[in-house]
């Protein structure tokens, strides 16, 4: 009886729904390129004001604008503090690159909103892929190959070549 009731509660406890199955490639199959938006990504599509899918170059300067009045409140520059702030609103995470460090060009240890529009053009520049003025979401991707089953961390990555001893 008590072999009963401790196997009853042990498959009560177990979870409703299965593990989810992971879907390996056929062998010979090229893998499929994981796709992801980089932080910087996902604050310039959220500039997409009239919501098409493109962010035209007016969108991306007053984005930029907007999300740098939002937390000086009014104020010429932003600590780094501050700056932290901002980056976990419009990036997502305190920590997510550009750093403050990268921004403030003048190393006055604050933030001007010329230092960020200066910051952002380099990301304009970069994700306008066919250079025509406005950022579609799909130049926001960046595609990168999924790892091979068994290959270590680097590998395919240019490196230097390690010496030989001897």
């Amino acid at each position: 009886m008590i072999l009963f009731a401790l196997a009853a509660l042990a498959a009560q406890q177990q979870p409703a729904t299965p593990p989810p199955v992971l879907v390996r490639p056929l062998p010979g199959a090229e893998p499929i390129p994981l796709m992801i938006a980089e932080p910087v990504a996902m604050a310039i599509a959220a500039f997409d004001a009239d919501g098409d899918g493109t962010v035209t170059r007016a969108e991306f300067d007053a984005g930029v604008r907007k999300s740098f009045e939002a937390v000086a409140k009014g104020q010429p520059s932003m600590g780094y503090i501050q700056f932290g702030d901002w980056s976990e609103r419009w990036l997502g995470n305190r920590n997510a690159l550009p750093s403050p460090f990268e921004v403030d060009q003048d190393g006055d240890n604050r933030i001007s909103l010329a230092e960020l529009q200066d910051r952002f053009e380099l990301f304009f520049t970069r994700f306008d892929r066919d250079k025509n003025g406005a950022i579609l979401r799909s130049e926001l991707l960046t595609t990168r190959p999924q790892p091979q089953p068994g290959a270590r961390p680097g590998d395919g990555e240019n490196r230097r070549p390690q010496r030989r001893r001897g």
